[in-house]
């Protein structure tokens, strides 16, 4: 089976979805005349015209409230911002009026909209375009996060996201685009990934921890995994992909074969979505574990602009590696 690159991917469901659907639109900086910011979109535009791909200024909280109000007209739009940083000028708009409009109408108006954009360290991007922003959306009731990290998984859950009836953060990340990956039942244009089941990326008869985590960090912890492989050490790794709903269940099997627990995230410590994962497991399966929750984070600073300081804030594979060791020591 031909590899396939999550651009391409998160394309191909866009693709498939418009022509599913004469209902969903595409919206956002970008998206139509320069196929989108991280080409996500490319030929769409020429494919289905401008009343589907829908080019915007850069008024995130206009455009955001128009898709608001054409969701509640029974429409099913994709608000793309060019990064998760620049939704905050729309934070009144996702968390005041997408995530509430159905309990406060009493029911009388659906909310089927997707919010999607990359966060994320991307490399020299500056402190204000680099932020994580799991913790912010998954604290509000009424809001669907996801964080996928496959191509498979990136389409098959933006297609499920599109078709729900409720609104989605559909989070990205900078660096991920690129990366590839066989892509399940590509020629199944109702191939869906569902929210609230976590995948397993590794496994092990052996092993001696679960490492938890989801977006760029899986591949990062891939990488990690090798590693203490060649040192004789095997991990278990399981990829949330979706954060609200989370698979409880899935973490409680998880927790009762291994005993312990790495998550690994690239949010800073403080309020962080990992933060609360860490309690809601050992609130879940305190008497399986053999040692606290660990959580790994970015560290509690501002991302530095400098290339060569970044990757030192980040959770790379030498902290990983070295997390684990005092886990399981």
């Amino acid at each position: 089976m031909a590899e396939i690159t999550v651009r391409e991917a998160l394309n191909q469901a866009l693709a498939e979805e418009l022509a599913r659907d004469a209902n969903v639109f595409l919206i956002g900086e970008e998206v139509g005349h320069y196929n989108g910011a991280y080409k996500v979109s490319q030929g769409l535009l020429a494919k289905f015209g401008d009343n589907r791909v829908i080019d915007t200024p850069i008024a995130e909280a206009g455009f955001a409230g128009l898709a608001i109000g054409a969701a509640m007209a029974g429409l099913r739009p994709i608000v793309e911002f060019m990064t998760w940083n620049f939704s905050l000028v729309a934070i009144d708009q996702i968390l005041n009026n997408a995530a509430k409009m159905h309990l406060m109408s009493g029911g009388q108006f659906n909310m089927s909209i997707v919010f999607r954009a990359p966060q994320g360290a991307g490399g020299s991007l500056s402190a204000q375009h680099s932020s994580t922003f799991e913790s912010f959306y998954a604290y509000t009731p009424g809001l669907i996060v996801v964080s996928p990290s496959t191509p498979t998984d990136m389409r098959g859950m933006l297609k499920t996201a599109v078709r729900s009836d409720n609104p989605v953060i559909f989070l990205e990340h900078e660096k991920i685009y690129a990366i590839k990956g066989e892509l399940d039942e590509p020629e199944n244009v109702d191939y869906l990934v569902p929210f609230g089941k976590a995948r397993v990326v590794r496994e092990h008869e052996n092993a001696q921890i679960t490492i938890v985590c989801w977006s760029l960090t899986v591949h990062v912890v891939m990488q990690a995994a090798n590693e203490l492989q060649a040192a004789g050490i095997e991990v278990d790794i399981l990829d949330l992909r979706s954060l609200r709903p989370v698979d409880s269940e899935a973490l409680l099997a998880a927790v009762a074969k291994t005993h312990r627990v790495l998550i690994v995230q690239e949010a800073t410590p403080v309020a962080s979505y990992g933060s609360w994962l860490a309690y809601h497991i050992q609130q879940i399966a305190f008497d399986e574990l053999d040692a606290p929750v660990r959580v790994l984070s970015s560290d509690d600073v501002p991302m530095p602009y400098a290339y060569s300081l970044e990757p030192q804030v980040l959770p790379n594979t030498q902290k990983i590696v070295a997390a684990v060791r005092e886990v399981i020591a």
